[in-house]
């Protein structure tokens, strides 16, 4: 019941982003190319294989750096695999590409916080920055309330969590993880030594 939600990906061939300029545009070959990359590592990664998926997405994103679903799979694929710093910059280019995009910044939330038991205050102010962000671009992004709630809850933050996974809620009526959280914030259940992340 504790554990966060996986980073968002696209679920079919990616939208190939917004056009390079023209000095930069690959041709229709390297397109095809990067279009069949990601499409392939995006089957990949659908199948909980970011290993196999990652040295496609690194030829895609050499091959064209300012195609923002290759950024997008590539940083899902090293979050994946628990390599939160790599995602890092590679999604904050991303958002640079897709600034309205929210699978962007629910990505780069991930990959600012890492592994929420170990991150550092500042880590789960950048997470928070960037899920606010993403509220802000659609409130009901699905995991993105609840994700919320993980982190007011490892700060012992408990109105703002209890709020966090009210909205969740709301989003998702059968989220059964944000239910559990806010019947033990309501009952006063919770252990001083409780990990959430």
């Amino acid at each position: 019941m504790t554990k966060r939600r996986a980073p968002q990906l696209p679920k079919s061939t990616p939208n190939p982003g917004p056009e390079p300029s023209p000095d930069r545009q690959p041709g229709p070959d390297v397109a095809e190319r990067v279009r069949r990359l990601v499409s392939e590592a995006a089957r990949l990664l659908a199948a909980k294989r970011p290993g196999e998926a990652l040295p496609l997405l690194s030829e895609a994103w050499e091959l064209d750096p300012r195609n923002a679903a290759t950024a997008i799979n590539l940083g899902g694929a090293y979050i994946l695999q628990g390599k939160y710093r790599r995602a890092v910059p590679i999604l904050e280019e991303a958002a640079r590409l897709e600034p309205d995009n929210p699978m962007v910044w629910t990505n780069l939330a991930a990959a600012y916080l890492g592994r929420l038991a170990l991150a550092t205050t500042e880590q789960q102010d950048r997470a928070i920055a960037a899920y606010e962000r993403v509220l802000a671009l659609n409130p009901r992004t699905p995991h993105v309330h609840y994700n919320l709630g993980l982190i007011y809850l490892e700060r012992r933050d408990l109105h703002r969590a209890a709020a966090c996974f009210h909205e969740a809620l709301l989003t998702d009526p059968d989220d059964r993880d944000a239910q559990y959280w806010l019947d033990k914030i309501a009952r006063g259940d919770l252990d001083a030594q409780e990990k959430v992340g």
